[in-house]
């Protein structure tokens, strides 16, 4: 069975690694995914978070189309409520007159970091996630050159005029997320790396309740998931032990400046609480060889109905990731 596969780069700093060097790999791992045959590179945005460097996508999505031709280049996502609805729209349209059909507008509600750096995104106003809906109807709106009637400004036009326009991509976690895609007929990307209890539920409720709009006839369902994959299980095993401390670090509160190597991660003491939230956790991983974590992609894929998987690679080096991503693309990219 063969697949859409793409790819979620959120970035990350590596073992004994650097932001600035974290993000010039981000750049060599799109390149060598339009080798490998992935069809979407998408950066995702995170603020005030140490082990992640990105926080403006738009710009990495830049210097990446510069550097590719095939591969289409997305947010994954935008956070739109740090932002005005204008704004986002001209981001997107500045980005398709660069590369003109090859980008996805990915828009997400998430705060993408700590409270601290979103009250000093918004410059100390609290987030109005509520809007979000209403936001998404405004970017709509402006993306596709008409008038937002509402405000004394809903004349403005959101320039540069573009003949294509990227297509909206909700991003989310939750059933809610899933309601929301549906409602607007829009495609939907579900988290699963997030929230894996609600994969199933949100994959119906999309299904269920999707309306076609003039934006989309038929409903497409992709789902981002996390992968750990190696020459072999064992080594997959060993590997992934450094995902299972840099997410419990996370959960605790305590986020690591970097990935940690597999010999930290072998040392700490998973007895306890730590051992029931690293078993929990797993539920959202996928670990294995190429063979192994293969089959359970396509087991999922087929399970959720998902048209395309988003991969996500967050490992403590830079080799291991690409060879993460390499191995899968070979296994289920024909």
């Amino acid at each position: 069975m063969t697949m859409k596969l793409s790819i979620l780069d959120q970035s990350p700093i590596v073992h004994e690694g650097t932001a600035q060097r974290s993000l010039h790999q981000s750049v060599e791992l799109a390149k060598l995914a339009e080798e490998w045959g992935y069809g979407r590179y998408w950066a995702a945005e995170h603020h005030d978070s140490p082990g992640l460097s990105c926080t403006s996508p738009e710009i990495l999505l830049s210097r990446i189309g510069a550097e590719t031709s095939t591969i289409r280049l997305g947010t994954g996502g935008l956070l739109l409520p740090h932002y005005s609805a204008y704004r986002a729209a001209e981001t997107f349209h500045m980005l398709e007159a660069l590369f003109p059909g090859r980008i996805d507008a990915g828009i997400g509600r998430a705060p993408g970091g700590m409270p601290r750096a979103s009250l000093a995104l918004s410059e100390g106003r609290p987030r109005n996630v509520s809007r979000f809906p209403e936001q998404l109807d405004d970017l709509l709106n402006w993306l596709h050159y008409q008038p937002v009637e509402k405000y004394v400004y809903g004349e403005a036009k959101a320039g540069p005029y573009t003949e294509t326009v990227p297509p909206v991509w909700i991003l989310g976690s939750s059933v809610k997320g899933a309601a929301l895609a549906a409602s607007r007929g829009l495609p939907f990307t579900f988290a699963h790396f997030i929230n894996e209890e609600e994969t199933d539920q949100a994959a119906s409720v999309y299904y269920e309740q999707f309306q076609p709009s003039k934006w989309l006839e038929k409903p497409s369902f992709m789902m981002a998931v996390s992968v750990v994959c190696a020459a072999t299980d064992e080594e997959a095993e060993r590997m992934a032990k450094s995902v299972d401390l840099a997410v419990l670090s996370a959960e605790k509160g305590m986020p690591l400046p970097e990935i940690p190597g597999p010999e930290k991660a072998a040392a700490h003491d998973w007895s306890g609480y730590d051992g029931e939230r690293q078993t929990e956790n797993r539920r959202r991983l996928i670990v294995g060889s190429a063979e192994s974590a293969g089959m359970r992609l396509k087991e999922l894929a087929k399970r959720t109905q998902a048209s395309e998987l988003m991969l996500i690679s967050n490992l403590y080096s830079h080799e291991t990731r690409l060879q993460s991503y390499q191995l899968i693309a070979e296994e289920l990219i024909p």
